[in-house]
């Protein structure tokens, strides 16, 4: 065990905790594991949580205040938001070409996709402001009017319920504000507050690429004690990382048992929460599939002729590996800075100023399961959404992304924007919230390949990228 590969590590880490989740769901022992195990779990994610803000921070400060020439970074900037913007773009248009070749909600029996458009249509009838999108009528048509006593009492029970509720007032609070709110959002009003609020990343990244900026400017003598100080907490940073990273397969195999626990009594539950909503479940993990496996290595291959495909995938699998356990780019964070850096040879420069950008910006699995989401909700409930509602879906999902955090299921809260922005019901979140946790992982991974592939890109384009012949988390 003591020569396997960190990767292989982890794998054993994930399927040991989903075996044990059947056995302990079997013999009734989930709320030991709630009680005894999932704790560790927890701590793994706070641990590498609270190392991943400061050392987004210390990190941009150290790669921007070291740069030899700083008008560099204007460039860098510019293609990384480029190379990131065509991704998300591209992971869209996957997205809606695959749902809309696979027809995921219509694999539903007619009657009930029937009884789906009938409540559609009740809830237009109540709701202000909204209408119904391809001007049809069931409600009108006397073929349906033994379906509307059901439809009408099931509509009643659909009220949404705290979780739903929750999502719909955040997204509440993003509509109406000026388009240029994401701008002032950007600035933050106090460093300790966007430093103790983990949402808050962009805000800490843009005092990093200040903060970064102004030493360049002092003079030398009075930069270089500070640019030392912060290089050095940096590495005792990245030390830690390391340090968690060596027990990284035990926390990883608590927090499998740990989430599963949570979300099923019996082995029957466990399968359940596999196989639920399956249609939807297999055009989206298709379509992440596409990215992962045929997008993100084709871009790098045609870009950087060294690094070999299965050369990529093995250099980056621990970040992939703990981004499907954590859910979270943010958490999965130091891991893939260190995977970047030192396994596919990303100068620190690079590494230090794209990726925590990219935890932030970089949503392509969520845009791709927006995208897929909302058009398969729509199918459920039989409504023919055009080229032109589609396209705004398109744009809705990639600027809703953009402001996604990246931390568990923030994906959902944007879903409600992306819902309400072709006028469809908010509250049919509900439907998919099921099997969202299982899914948040397998998107969490695209999210991170995308970050670690664009990093690779943009150092290879600024000659800094030495790929290594040996590498360290890979051993």
């Amino acid at each position: 065990m003591k020569n396997l590969a960190l990767h292989w590590k982890i794998i054993i880490g994930l399927t040991l905790g989903i075996i044990y989740s059947f056995i302990s769901s079997a013999l009734g022992w989930n709320q030991f594991t709630i009680n005894w195990i999932d704790p560790f779990g927890t701590i793994f994610i706070r641990i590498l949580k609270f190392i991943a803000v400061p050392l987004v921070l210390f990190s941009i400060i150290s790669g921007i205040s070291t740069l030899p020439d700083p008008s560099k970074l204007g460039r860098m900037g510019a293609k990384t938001l480029v190379a990131y913007l065509v991704t998300t773009v591209a992971a869209v248009s996957i997205g809606l070409l695959l749902v809309n070749l696979w027809k995921p909600g219509e694999h539903l029996a007619d009657e009930s996709r029937v009884k789906n458009r009938l409540k559609y249509e009740m809830w237009v009838k109540n709701t202000a402001g909204v209408e119904i999108l391809d001007g049809k009528n069931f409600l009108a048509d006397p073929a349906y009017a033994h379906l509307l006593g059901t439809a009408e009492q099931e509509l009643s029970k659909d009220a949404p319920d705290e979780k739903v509720t929750t999502k719909m007032k955040s997204a509440e609070g993003m509509k109406g504000s000026s388009p240029l709110q994401f701008l002032v959002d950007f600035v933050p009003e106090n460093i300790f507050a966007a430093l103790a609020d983990g949402k808050l990343m962009l805000q800490v990244i843009f005092f990093g690429i200040f903060f970064g900026l102004v030493l360049t400017q002092i003079p030398k003598e009075s930069a270089e004690p500070v640019i030392k100080l912060i290089s050095g907490i940096n590495d005792a940073f990245l030390k830690m990382v390391e340090m968690v990273m060596n027990a990284a397969p035990y926390f990883v195999f608590a927090l499998m048992a740990g989430v599963i626990a949570k979300m099923a009594d019996t082995p029957a539950e466990v399968l359940e929460i596999f196989k639920g909503l399956a249609s939807y479940s297999i055009a989206l993990v298709v379509g992440l599939g596409i990215m992962i496996f045929v997008v993100y290595p084709l871009i790098l291959i045609s870009f950087v002729k060294k690094l070999s495909y299965f050369s990529f995938f093995k250099r980056i699998a621990p970040a992939q590996f703990l981004a499907f356990s954590t859910s979270s780019s943010a958490a999965t964070l130091p891991v893939t800075m260190e995977c970047v850096r030192d396994n596919l040879g990303v100068s620190k420069n690079v590494t230090n100023f794209v990726l925590p950008i990219g935890a932030t910006v970089n949503m392509d699995g969520t845009s791709l399961y927006q995208a897929v989401a909302v058009v398969f909700m729509a199918q459920m409930h039989m409504v023919d959404l055009d080229l032109a509602q589609q396209l705004t879906i398109v744009l809705t999902a990639t600027l809703a992304s953009i402001g996604s955090a990246a931390v568990p299921s923030a994906g959902l809260v944007m879903m409600v924007v992306v819902l309400q922005s072709v006028g469809l019901n908010p509250a049919w979140i509900a439907i998919i919230f099921p099997v969202d946790r299982i899914l948040d992982m397998c998107r969490t991974i695209v999210n991170v390949t995308g970050d670690a592939t664009v990093s690779t890109l943009i150092a290879s384009s600024e000659n800094e990228l030495s790929l290594p012949e040996e590498f360290g988390l890979g051993k």
